[in-house]
C-alpha cells in the first residue's frame, strides 16, 4: 500500500523533463519540458512524480534527465 503515502515520501532525487512527445500516451498536458520534478519512487522503467495536475503518476524515464 506504498501508493497511499507517496505524496509524503522523501524525495529520492530531482529530474528535469526534456520532452513530452509521447508516441502512445498523452503526457503533454501533465509534463512541462524544462521543469524540475521531485522523484518520490522509482522502478527500473518508470519515475513516479507529482505531475502538473497535482496527481502522482508514473512516467517512462526517457522523458527526463537526472539533475546533479
Amino acid at each position: 500500500m506504498i501508493h497511499k503515502t507517496w505524496y509524503e515520501n522523501e524525495t529520492i532525487k530531482q529530474i528535469k523533463c526534456v520532452h513530452n512527445n509521447a508516441e502512445k500516451f498523452v503526457v503533454d498536458d501533465v509534463l512541462t519540458p524544462g521543469k524540475i520534478y521531485d522523484v518520490k519512487n522509482e522502478s527500473e522503467e518508470f519515475y513516479f512524480i507529482v505531475d502538473d495536475s497535482g496527481r502522482m503518476g508514473g512516467f517512462y524515464k526517457n522523458y527526463f534527465e537526472e539533475q546533479k
